[in-house]
């Protein structure tokens, strides 16, 4: 029964359940479950040394569509930290959050952010843009608040919090930094980023690129007809060659446009692979945060005809 999905209800049981078995040692590490590959590699860079970290999703899940598994619900239930992001990003899981934080310690890093930072959603009048790690400068906020609360909840290990946080910091900054300098080289007649979804919008507005999505700011939202259509035009109107997909969504929707542009005469390219709810591949230098910006900064400066180095930053791209 690993793999399968469960209702409210059956969590609700097998949450009692977890919360029945015997407790684990005291002198086990302080275990903390991330949803995110983003939120647990901020979590085990923060805690480095301190914490234990299990992430949920790996590479290729998309966080919009996916449910707590009973292993999930076990490894919550037990943890002694649970962090998700919020911003409606897990929407699908949002209700079984709410009953485990009853008698857990469990935390929306993404909540913590001022609202005036955040993007309306384009659906719900009262829901935001989640894609907040886009942005590595706001994304830096959102890991300091995860700084602080590890602080808190480890006081006697703030000497060895406050110094992993700090390197984390440096790092974000660094790659925000490469991100500036490399995405300002694309000619201002190919700044137009299209994507899957609405995934790239804070991208967009931290670096002055038009992003352009099929589907919205959730892959559950159905692409229509006349919004790849509307797309096709935009193509071959703004000579835009190039177009990316996404690792956690499906390329149909790319292909249909790349096929309706050659049908109209104008030739569009894949320009790469974009991660955008998830990271890379499990040990990889993409399966990190600050190798998975680098990796789509340095595909989106290199495909829309800017200068970027083929490695990245650091020449660790694969």
């Amino acid at each position: 029964m690993t793999g399968l999905k469960f209702s409210r209800r059956l969590a609700l049981a097998l949450l009692a359940s977890a919360a029945a078995m015997p407790l684990r040692a005291q002198a086990a590490p302080f275990q903390v479950v991330a949803t995110t590959g983003m939120i647990a590699d901020a979590a085990q860079r923060i805690g480095e040394g301190v914490v234990e970290v299990q992430g949920l999703m790996g590479p290729g899940v998309d966080p919009h569509a996916y449910r707590q598994t009973r292993s999930d619900i076990v490894a919550m239930a037990r943890a002694d930290l649970v962090l998700w992001h919020g911003l409606f990003l897990e929407a699908q899981m949002e209700g079984f959050f709410e009953d485990l934080a009853r008698s857990g310690q469990v935390v929306a890093v993404a909540e913590s952010l001022p609202k005036n930072l955040l993007r309306a959603h384009d659906n719900y009048a009262d829901k935001y843009d989640p894609h907040v790690w886009m942005a590595p400068a706001l994304w830096a906020q959102v890991v300091a608040n995860m700084g602080a609360l590890f602080n808190g909840l480890l006081p006697d290990h703030v000497t060895t919090l406050t110094a992993n946080l700090s390197a984390y910091l440096a790092e974000i900054a660094a790659v925000h930094a490469y991100a500036t300098t490399a995405l300002a080289t694309i000619p201002a007649e190919q700044r137009v980023l299209v994507t899957a979804h609405d995934a790239f919008n804070y991208l967009g507005a931290a670096y002055n690129i038009e992003v352009l999505g099929i589907q919205g700011m959730s892959t559950e939202s159905e692409a229509g007809l006349n919004r790849v259509g509307e797309l096709v035009d935009l193509l071959v109107a703004r000579k835009v060659n190039a177009v990316f997909v996404e690792s956690s969504v499906s390329d149909r929707n790319m292909r249909a446009l790349i096929e309706g542009a050659g049908a109209q005469g104008h030739q569009v390219a894949i320009g790469g692979q974009l991660f955008s709810d998830a990271m890379g591949a499990d040990g990889s230098y993409e399966g990190t945060y600050i190798g998975m910006i680098d990796h789509n900064v340095t595909t989106i400066t290199r495909a829309l005809g800017g200068q970027a180095p083929i490695g990245g930053m650091q020449g660790m791209l694969a």
